[in-house]
């Protein structure tokens, strides 16, 4: 399903007309219908459940984007369902609503049939995290409806969960070889990769059977260019050229998202860094590719966009290689939408500034909301994956690789605020991949997002900090080694979280390294 943005408080060209035609037809009091009788009204009825099951005493919130306040709340009942009524309406005149749900301890993901759509964007207005005296809008997952003269919504669902019912499962890196105890290579953590990975289709694409997605075979015969120019391109891209003869027309491929273009590389390669014997062509060694995904992007705009390099899978975001205007890079196409063993999650960026960009296409499985829950114990949990995480971001501090690995594998409850009741061995150290899925790249400082406690605008508190003492400006190590130089590991930074190399022993007074989140 894809999953559309909204920004509360911020109105469009679009939204400003409604607010106008509201005021020209009474704000919505029925300037078409006989002033003697009462306008007429709208209603909203769905149901939550939980594995199948009635949730109850659910909190279900309606908020007035034409209004900017929650209009109405309600409770599930004994059988999980919940209703608004009363919802107004003023013949061609919009109403918008936006319809989630809390509950503590879960995570929520919608699903609607016609009239509503499910749609993810910021509560830039009411919900808000202070960091350091900046302000971070919250991004939300609901369900967004039009209340039209007689169109009641129904079936407006919500389905929770609790990290024991992950939508996610996570794809293995690809790393075989140990290199310490407790280390990707010697855990294997992740969903294994088919025995056989990549199908050559003979008609110019290749079907990854991990994530089910259709690669073109031809990883050269698209040009180096912008990245207007690599939207444009893959766009028009269609059977009869570039040694396609699979029937695709033009508006079928897509520029993979940051997420997408990732899932090819395989960390125990280089040069490239992909699985050997695989069908591919022409991919380049010396260059990087374009993703669809904005770096640095804000409503205001963006000027550079990730791009990762198969010589060694490294993300690079420097500036000058990355500018969307002025940099030339290498264009793969992507079509489809999986089916494969795992499913990949959607990157979480919900703006667009191209057409067929990350933000319009929003392509994977998006975030449940709230995502996170804080087990009150010293860890939180992923709802979208079923990870759970220390909460202590700062409290693992190892400069030498070897050394953080074990000490990750040593933690126990009480430790680093642990009340969980763990034991040495709980715990790990993530992986590349792992490490990676706690990105929404949404958020142009993860550190300060995980940081955050998200209140409404009376201040009382909505979400607590997924993290605490999540250290800025740092790289925080992960378990899968650099395959193009084994004395080096893949680490993360905790502002962009870009995937980058260091050395797996760092001089003693080092500023930028050393820092380790542990899961299991």
């Amino acid at each position: 399903m894809t999953v559309a943005k909204f920004r509360f408080g911020w109105k469009s060209p679009l939204a400003i007309l409604a607010v106008a035609l509201l005021t020209a037809c009474g704000g919505g009091g029925g300037g078409e219908t006989d002033p003697g009788q009462a306008p007429p009204t709208d209603s909203v009825t769905g149901t939550v459940k939980f594995n199948g099951n009635p949730l109850v005493g659910a909190k279900v919130l309606l908020y007035s984007t034409n209004t900017n306040v929650f209009a109405q709340t309600a409770t599930t009942d004994g059988n999980g369902n919940y209703s608004f009524a009363g919802l107004g309406t003023s013949g061609d005149c919009v109403a918008d609503w936006i319809i989630w749900v809390m509950d503590q301890g879960f995570g929520f993901y919608p699903a609607v049939g016609p009239g509503a759509s499910v749609e993810r964007g910021g509560c830039n207005n009411f919900l808000l995290g202070y960091n350091s005296g900046s302000a971070i809008g919250l991004d939300v997952t609901a369900i967004r409806y039009d209340s039209l003269l007689n169109q009641s919504l129904t079936g407006a669902d919500f389905n929770a969960y609790d990290g024991s019912n992950p939508l996610v499962a996570l794809a293995g890196t690809g790393q075989t070889t140990k290199y310490v105890t407790g280390d990707d290579g010697d855990l294997h953590k992740g969903v294994a990769w088919p025995a056989t990975r990549f199908n050559d289709n003979k008609d110019g694409t290749v079907t990854d059977y991990l994530t089910g997605l259709i690669w073109l075979q031809d990883a050269g015969s698209l040009h180096p260019d912008t990245w207007l120019n690599a939207l444009a391109a893959v766009n028009q891209l269609a059977s009869g050229s570039n040694g396609l003869s699979d029937g695709s027309q033009a508006g079928d491929w897509r520029l993979p998202n940051v997420d997408e273009l990732e899932s090819l590389v395989d960390v125990s390669a280089y040069n490239p860094a992909l699985t050997a014997g695989n069908p591919f062509n022409n991919v380049s060694t010396t260059g990087s590719y374009w993703t669809s995904t904005p770096y640095g992007a804000s409503e205001y705009g963006a000027a550079d966009a990730w791009i990762i390099r198969f010589s060694d899978g490294r993300f690079t975001n420097d500036g000058t290689t990355n500018k969307m205007a002025t940099a030339s890079n290498g264009v793969w196409a992507v079509k489809g939408q999986g089916g494969g063993t795992v499913k990949l999650q959607a990157t979480g960026m919900d703006m667009s500034f191209a057409s067929g960009d990350d933000g319009t296409v929003q392509s994977g499985v998006h975030f449940t909301y709230p995502r996170w829950v804080d087990n009150g114990n010293g860890t939180t949990t992923d709802t979208l994956t079923g990870l759970v995480w220390l909460r202590d971001a700062g409290a693992i501090h190892q400069l030498n690789w070897a050394d953080a690995v074990a000490a990750v594998n040593a933690l126990a409850s009480p430790q680093c605020g642990l009340s969980d009741g763990s034991v040495a061995g709980d715990w790990r150290m993530p992986t590349r991949n792992e490490m990676q899925s706690l990105s929404d790249r949404n958020q142009t400082n993860h550190a300060d997002y995980f940081n955050n406690t998200f209140r409404y605008a009376d201040e009382s508190l909505y979400q607590s900090a997924v993290f605490t003492g999540f250290v800025s400006l740092q790289y925080y190590w992960t378990s899968t080694t650099y395959a193009a130089d084994t004395t080096q590991a893949w680490t993360v930074y905790s502002c962009d979280f870009g995937v980058y190399d260091m050395p797996k022993v760092i001089p003693d007074g080092s500023p930028m390294l050393g820092y380790t989140l542990a899961v299991r």
